[in-house]
Parts: C-alpha cells; sequence; structure tokens
C-alpha cells in the first residue's frame, strides 16, 4: 500500500515539475501568437478568417505537439534521456557502419544544437517583452518603461543563475499550473457566449482557408508556429522528468487550456475586432489587468529559466562530445547533478539578448526573428528520428517514411514559411547558429588534427618505460597521476618530472578521460585498467555525456588492485600545452587562429575533471597544427 501511494505522489509531483520546466515556454505563447498572425497585414480580421485561423492553430498543436512529440519523439530516448544531443548520439550510434552517412548525421545535429542556441536568446526576449507589454494597456504613458523593465527583468534572472534555482525551482510547477488554470479562465466566458467558435475544431474550416488562400497561408505559418514553440522541451527533458508525467500534464491541462484560451481570443475577435491589439490581456476584465501582468511576467522568467537550464545542459553535453572547449562548470546543487550554472554561456545568451531586445523592440518585431530557429529545430528532430526508427529500432523503410514523411512536411512547410522573414529579423538567430556551428566544428577538426599531430610525435609509453627502468630512477612515496589526451605515449609532464625532479613516484597512473555517445556510464564500466609493470598502469576512464567528470572519485576503484588511492599522497600531473597555427593543417588560416585562441582560452583539466588544488600544471610544449 505504501509503495503504491509513493508512486502515486511521485509521478504527481514529476507532472506538477514539467508543467513548470517543460511546457512555460509553449503556454505563454498565447501572449503574442494570435496577435502577430492578425496583426501582420496579412489577412483581413473576417470570421471566415477567424474561423480558418482557429482551426489551423488546432490542428497544428494535434499534429506537431501530440502527434509528433508526445506520440512519436518521445519514444526515441537514449538510456531514458532526450534532447538532441541525445537523438544525435543515437542515430549517429546506429549508423557507425556507414561512414558517409554518419557524417552527414553529424553534420545535422550539430547544425541543429548550434541553432538551438539562436532560439536560446530569442526565447527569453521575446516572452519577457510580451508580459511586460500588458503595461500599455494599464497606461499608455508606461510604454516607455517596457524595454527598461524588461531588461532589468532579464538582467535579474541572469544574475540569480550563479546562486542556483534549487530553493526557487519548487515553486516553478505550481505558478505554472496557475498560470494554466487562468488563462482556461480567461477564454471560458467568451467560448461560452459564442459557442459557435467551437465550430473551428472541424478541420474543414482550416482546408477551406487553404485551399481558397494558398499564398496567404503560405505566409501566416511563419507566424502560426508560435503557438508550437517550445515543443523542443518536450523531448528535451525527458530525462528529468520520463514520459509519463509529460504527456500527462500535456493532455491533462497544458492542451486544454492552450486551446481554450486560443479559441476564446478567437470568440473576443470575432465581435470585438479592435481588441486585435492585444487580444490576451483585452480578454481580462481592467481590474485584472495588473495581477495578470505579474503572473504573466512571472510565468516568461519560468520559461527563460528552463531554456537557461537547457542551454547550460546542452553545452556540458557538447564539451564531453568533444564540441566545445572545456568551460569553467559549476554545480549549484548538492542534490541535483542536473543543476549546473556555465559563467561564460550564461553571461554570453545575456549579451546577446540585451542585442536582441535593443534591435527588436517588442514582441511583435521579434516574432520574424524567432520562427527560424524553432523550425530548423524541428526539422532536424525529424529527420534524426527517421534516421533512429530505421536504423536503431529496424523499422520498415515504408514504416519509416510513414511515420515521418507527414510530420517531414509539415516542418518543412513552417521552415519555408519562415524563410520569409529572413530580412526582417530571421537572420539573427541564423547568425548565432553559424556562428556557434562554426566554434563547434573547429574545435571538433582541430582537437582531431592535434591528436593525430601529439599520436604522431608522441614517443611509446611501455618502450620509454622499459628504457627507464633498465637503469631506474629514485621512486618516492606516493602515487603519481598523469592525464593525457592520447593512451601509450609518454605525457610531457613525466618528461618534465624526470628531468627536473629525477625521481619516480611508487605508483604511477597514466590517465585518459574518454566520453562516450550514449548518456549515462555506470561505475561498473568506469575503469579499463592495463598494467605497464614496476607498479605503473594505463587507465582509461569512461564517461557518457551525461556524467560528470570526477577523476578522483573514478581512481578510487584502483583500490585493491595493487595501488592505494590516498589524498593526502597522490599527486596530479597536467601539460599545459599551447598552439601554434601553421600553413597545411586541412584548416583555412582564420580557422586555425580561431582554435589556437579557443585552445588557450579553454579552462584547466583540474577545474574541469574535479581535480584536487594539489594538481600540478607542468610546463607543456608548443605543438604546431
Amino acid at each position: 500500500m505504501f509503495s503504491v501511494s509513493s508512486s502515486k505522489s511521485s509521478l504527481a509531483a514529476l507532472t506538477l515539475g514539467a508543467i513548470g520546466i517543460v511546457y512555460g515556454d509553449i503556454g505563454t505563447s498565447v501572449l503574442y501568437a494570435l496577435k502577430v498572425v492578425f496583426t501582420s497585414g496579412a489577412v483581413a480580421l473576417t470570421p471566415d478568417n477567424i474561423y480558418g485561423i482557429l482551426s489551423l492553430v488546432f490542428w497544428l498543436v494535434t499534429v506537431v505537439v501530440s502527434l509528433k512529440y508526445v506520440t512519436l519523439i518521445l519514444r526515441a530516448d537514449n538510456n531514458g534521456e532526450g534532447g538532441l544531443i541525445a537523438m544525435l548520439a543515437l542515430a549517429s550510434n546506429a549508423v557507425s557502419d556507414r561512414p558517409r552517412l554518419r557524417r552527414v548525421v553529424l553534420f545535422i545535429g550539430i547544425a541543429g544544437t548550434a541553432i538551438f542556441y539562436g532560439d536560446g536568446v530569442i526565447t527569453p526576449a521575446i516572452s519577457v517583452l510580451s508580459a511586460v507589454e500588458g503595461l500599455e494597456l494599464i497606461s499608455p504613458t508606461l510604454k516607455k518603461y517596457v524595454v527598461p523593465l524588461s531588461l532589468v527583468i532579464i538582467f535579474c534572472l541572469f544574475w540569480v543563475q550563479k546562486r542556483g534555482t534549487a530553493g526557487i525551482g519548487k515553486f516553478f510547477g505550481p505558478i505554472c499550473a496557475v498560470w494554466f488554470v487562468v488563462i482556461a479562465i480567461l477564454g471560458v466566458p467568451h467560448i461560452l457566449a459564442h459557442p459557435e467558435v467551437l465550430g473551428a475544431l472541424s478541420p474543414h474550416h482550416a482546408l477551406r482557408f487553404i485551399l481558397q488562400q494558398p499564398g496567404t497561408t503560405f505566409v501566416l505559418l511563419g507566424a502560426l508556429v508560435l503557438c508550437v514553440t517550445g515543443t523542443e522541451a518536450l523531448y528535451a527533458d525527458m530525462g528529468h522528468f520520463g514520459k509519463k508525467p509529460i504527456r500527462l500534464a500535456w493532455f491533462l491541462l497544458v492542451m486544454p487550456a492552450l486551446l481554450i484560451n486560443y479559441f476564446g481570443q478567437g470568440a473576443m475577435l470575432l465581435y470585438t475586432p479592435e481588441s486585435v491589439s492585444n487580444p490576451f490581456y483585452l480578454m481580462a476584465p481592467e481590474w485584472a489587468l495588473i495581477p495578470l501582468v505579474i503572473l504573466a511576467t512571472a510565468a516568461t522568467v519560468i520559461a527563460s529559466q528552463a531554456l537557461l537550464s537547457a542551454a547550460f545542459s546542452v553545452t556540458k553535453q557538447a564539451i564531453q562530445l568533444g564540441y566545445f572547449p572545456r568551460m569553467v562548470i559549476r554545480h549549484t546543487s548538492v542534490r541535483e547533478t542536473g543543476q549546473i550554472y556555465i559563467p561564460a554561456v550564461n553571461w554570453s545568451l545575456f549579451v546577446a539578448i540585451v542585442v536582441a531586445v535593443a534591435l527588436f523592440k517588442s514582441s511583435s518585431n521579434l516574432a520574424s526573428a524567432y520562427g527560424i530557429a524553432v523550425t530548423t529545430d524541428m526539422l532536424i528532430t525529424t529527420i534524426l528520428t527517421f534516421f533512429v526508427i530505421r536504423y536503431a529500432w529496424k523499422l520498415p523503410l515504408l514504416l519509416c517514411v510513414a511515420a515521418t514523411g507527414a510530420f517531414f512536411v509539415v516542418d518543412l512547410m513552417l521552415f519555408a514559411s519562415n524563410t520569409l522573414k529572413f530580412l526582417e529579423g530571421g537572420w539573427f538567430p541564423v547568425l548565432i547558429g553559424l556562428g556557434m556551428f562554426t566554434l563547434m566544428m573547429t574545435w571538433k577538426q582541430g582537437r582531431r588534427i592535434l591528436h593525430e599531430k601529439m599520436r604522431a610525435d608522441g614517443i611509446d609509453l611501455e618502450s620509454f618505460l622499459q628504457a627507464v627502468f633498465v637503469n631506474p630512477p629514485a621512486r618516492v612515496d606516493g602515487t603519481a597521476v598523469f592525464l593525457t589526451n592520447e593512451p601509450g605515449t609518454v605525457p610531457n609532464a613525466l618528461l618534465h618530472n624526470l628531468k627536473h625532479n629525477k625521481v619516480l613516484h611508487e605508483h604511477n597512473l597514466f590517465v585518459t578521460v574518454h566520453s562516450h555517445e550514449v548518456p549515462w556510464i555506470g561505475l561498473d564500466k568506469r575503469l579499463e585498467i592495463e598494467s605497464l609493470g614496476h607498479d605503473c598502469w594505463q587507465v582509461t576512464i569512461h564517461y557518457g555525456f551525461k556524467n560528470d567528470p570526477d577523476v578522483p572519485r573514478a581512481l578510487e576503484q584502483m583500490r585493491g588492485r595493487g595501488c592505494e588511492m590516498e589524498a593526502m599522497t597522490t599527486s596530479y600531473f597536467l601539460s599545459r600545452d599551447s598552439v601554434v597555427p601553421t600553413i597545411g593543417s586541412g584548416m583555412s588560416s582564420w580557422r586555425e587562429k580561431l582554435f589556437a585562441q579557443m585552445h588557450h582560452n579553454a579552462s584547466d583539466a583540474a577545474d574541469f575533471l574535479n581535480l584536487p588544488n594539489n594538481a600540478v600544471v607542468e610546463l607543456g610544449s608548443k605543438i604546431e597544427i
């Protein structure tokens, strides 16, 4: 009895948490979606058009969110984890026996990860701006404060990141649950007053609109996509909440609340077309405007927080997979390993968001920049899903095409429509995505060239040790841990130790950290050990892209294998090598210089690998690439 009750309680808590974290972004789209559609100038505000648009909204939400993400995409988990990085790892592993196809999959997946950062800039900007714009309805004189107040709120959001969100995170679910209840309540009176608006549930209204105005429909898809922005969070946060809580939250609360609000806005527009200037806030009675603005601001801050946490998580995973240099990663909770803070990512996003708010100045203007990033991620997710269900699940080709083909067509149409807004602001997230893609591919290629160079110039470790022990140096107590990128080669730190100190420790570990394209690797598979004789070992530590690298903790498993890892007598040695760009490495000269700078700015391995303060950074050598 206790276990059943506990299970129900846990499911309820996870479902409530999913409402706050997973659905914050899509939940705040009601603030601006229909407003952007009808103020775009592409469609007249007539009853037939309102019915057609509402029908398109309903079926777009049903197809993209309910069928594609909730029904299909959530099934494509990587050991329980979701998100583009997890999907990329799953798809690339599925085609590992097809090198050319694997390169294509990796290219597509990294492009999607890069454009995600463009989404990460636009989402907080448009969400907070759209909420604060409610002040204009309270008093037109407050309009001049919208942008400054939005920037203050955004700054506070980024400032608190370093302190973590463990303390306030428990309020995210309840606040967002209240938000969804409130937006449903706002829509109900207008639907009851004009119940005929529910006729828009019929698909014939959407089909009629499309057939009568195909060109207008194509243009409007760029605005209608705002109704489904944030759906990528459904998949990205699967590892935190699980499939069932995410599905329950969607079907029991989020989807009904969103549709009730959209249809309430539509009912109001049928009989009070002048409310098109801000249909969401004008649904509310005048006395409720101030509390509604406060609640909307809280909801948009939570939505932004969820995306910020996702940005930290994606960056950490990309670092683990070798697509970003090491960065300082701080854990903000002693209980939740997923709560991390990356200062470089935090403040880079903040600067980009300030630029976005200063450039576009309103949520309507930002809407033009929003769609391209979102639809690119949606399209890439569909493509990767095909590779997963075809090559990992081994389903028949026709079934795979049928399962993803319809979604691909919808995503492609949404993406194509949003390209029309490229010059109106769509260039902004694309520019961010291109910049991130260049950084990621430059680092990956540069590291490959660097490793090949080090491997070619390296000294074989086993042969070197045999030569050393012909006339062995003095041995001192304790254990020396030499961190090296290339297993089987002599680390520079060892050469410096022998040259300057002329001693060798009693025990010597030559450690290489290897990250894999799976989320988690358990402790039972953490270490790979090879004895080199004379109390020397070659050790490879394996991590998944969701694991937290902790070398001292991993090496504790050496106890009982002839090497006692005592904290007071263990020394860690790292080499600080510098990269000198040269001609002929296979990269253009500007990318060589960029890689050299990224290598120089990478945080110390001691910080990234959780090494103790007694880690010694030896002088390294200059490596030409």
